[in-house]
């Protein structure tokens, strides 16, 4: 990254760079598109940097709420029954999953999960 007068210019390489980290694949065309169009955004964070807000209070919650949350309680659980009711596969008291990326099968073993 080079720094001039109040501009960023990215290389491509280190474009390819943070594509990589990212795990990104990029074309040569975005490769070469790329870099302009990232040193412009850093150009105007840059703008951003240089706002004084010494005097400004930092806010992290503008909406003014804080901890909007429901007391738990404990209710009525599903029996496992219930719960596997509307499961689209399943076998022996459990829910089979949609298959792994290894070619096996996946079973959520739900038996103590719920209320019997």
């Amino acid at each position: 990254m080079k720094l001039t007068k109040d501009k960023v210019r990215l290389g491509q390489d280190k474009v390819k760079h943070v594509a990589k980290l990212a795990n990104l694949p990029l074309s040569s065309e975005e490769e070469e598109k790329y870099p302009e169009q990232l040193s412009k955004i850093l150009e105007y964070v840059e703008q951003l940097n240089k706002v004084d807000t010494s005097n400004v209070e930092p806010t992290f919650n503008v909406s003014g709420q804080s901890n909007v949350v429901r007391v738990d309680k404990v209710g009525e659980c599903l029996n496992q029954e219930e719960a596997l009711s509307n499961a689209p596969k399943k076998e022996n008291a459990r829910l089979q999953t949609p298959e792994r990326s290894d070619g096996g099968q996946g079973f959520f073993v739900t038996k103590g999960v719920f209320a019997e």
